[in-house]
């Protein structure tokens, strides 16, 4: 099959047909996440999207709002901007602290954090953009909990990412908030798989 780097109204079943087949689809995306999550440092994991995880949350969201055709076209112009175009990875990334104080404590020292991201292998390092339609920073530089990011890779450097047994690191380069992960092979195979 293709790579599909939209998703359209095509590609949607109808709530009752979603809600006989929701139980087949949770485990089938849960099982492809296993293999695009990757923890960094203490209170950081990145999940790695793709086509396949955002039209399971394009389908949650209509589940869960129940607001049909209305409100498909504000979930698919919110979603699709986060699957990869073929030349590149595209990361959800949450800071997830369950005491609220220190969680408000941490976020308000992380400040900037979207902008230290990093992907480092094969001796370059490719520095994350992140997502830009909205602030995720504060003026008094409080982070947000949830940032997006993109690693936009060249020709050369796909071929190297995708070469097995390829170390690849990923980190954040933040002053409170310097942590690094190897990707576990699974996870980088599986990553390799987002390049057309």
């Amino acid at each position: 099959m293709a790579a599909k780097f939209a998703i359209g109204p095509e590609d949607i079943l109808p709530l009752d047909e979603y809600v006989r087949v929701r139980p087949e689809q949770r485990r089938r995306v849960f099982a492809l996440k296993r293999h695009r999550r990757v923890e960094v440092g203490p209170f950081v994991t990145f999940f790695f999207e793709n086509f396949e995880t955002m039209r399971y949350q394009v389908h949650e969201m209509l589940f869960i709002e129940k607001g049909g055709a209305d409100q498909l076209p504000d979930e698919l112009a919110a979603y699709n901007p986060l699957i990869p175009q073929g030349n590149e990875l595209i990361a959800t990334f949450m800071i997830e602290i369950d005491d609220p104080e220190r969680r408000h404590q941490e976020l308000s020292q992380l400040g900037g954090i979207e902008d230290t991201a990093f992907l480092r292998f094969a001796g370059e390092t490719v520095a994350a953009e992140p997502e830009r339609d909205q602030d995720r920073t504060t003026e008094e530089g409080k982070a947000s909990s949830v940032q997006f990011v993109h690693f936009r890779l060249t020709p050369a450097q796909i071929a190297r990412f995708r070469t097995p047994g390829t170390e690849v690191v990923l980190g954040l380069r933040h002053p409170r908030y310097g942590h690094m992960a190897v990707l576990p092979e699974p996870v980088r195979a599986e990553l390799a798989r987002d390049f057309a």
